[in-house]
């Protein structure tokens, strides 16, 4: 069993990475997330995340950092599935229009982790 944490290490915060996961990274799809991913070159790192909502459709800050929790503790708690040995630069980018249930997105998060990695297998 894995550790339940999201330490510094995991988060993606450098500008540099994240405007090359933005520019070069594939994505995909899972009501509500649309989920951009890339690997990262150096194999010995943690996979690290990035966690956005639009402040378009969100425009109260409460709202946003409500959405942002509810992502992160997702993450958090189901990021043992993600079982590769490249790691990767995530973005978690919420997409519906209203506030959803922790349960909803926390079912994206499971499939969206469970679908990279299906994609590693491939590459």
């Amino acid at each position: 069993m894995g550790t339940f944490r999201f330490p510094k290490a995991e988060r993606l915060s450098r500008k540099k990475n994240i405007e090359e996961l933005f520019q070069k990274g594939r994505s995909f799809s899972t009501f509500p997330l649309k989920v951009i991913y890339q690997p990262q070159e150096s194999p010995g790192r943690p996979h690290q995340v990035l966690i956005t909502v639009p402040a378009r459709t969100f425009r109260k800050a409460s709202d946003r950092n409500t959405l942002k929790r509810r992502i992160r503790e997702g993450y958090r708690l189901n990021k043992a599935l993600l079982t590769v040995s490249t790691p990767f630069s995530l973005a978690y980018i919420y997409t519906a229009r209203e506030i959803l249930p922790s349960t909803t997105i926390h079912q994206a998060i499971q499939s969206s982790l469970q679908r990279l990695n299906r994609y590693e297998k491939k590459d």
